[in-house]
């Protein structure tokens, strides 16, 4: 099983994209609302060096906003 963490916003469309996605597709994440987490938000900068959501990590590898390819790649998606 590999882990996704995802750091976002409740405003962001690409977010509750890329939810939506994992969602379907029954695969099990974090998720961070860097909104209201401010302790998040700045380890989500940190490792991204970005302000702008999504986030996201699968098992460490970062793909920056909703990259359906590479996110269907790093998740083993068929």
């Amino acid at each position: 099983m590999k882990t996704v963490t995802i750091y976002s916003l409740p405003t962001c469309h690409f977010c509750h994209e890329a939810k939506a996605f994992l969602t379907e597709n029954s695969i099990p994440f974090t998720d961070y609302d860097v909104s209201v987490d401010e302790a998040r938000k700045n380890e989500m900068i940190e490792k991204s060096g970005q302000l702008s959501v999504p986030v996201i990590f699968v098992d460490g590898e970062m793909v920056l906003g909703f990259d359906k390819p590479k996110l269907t790649a790093l998740l083993g998606i068929q």
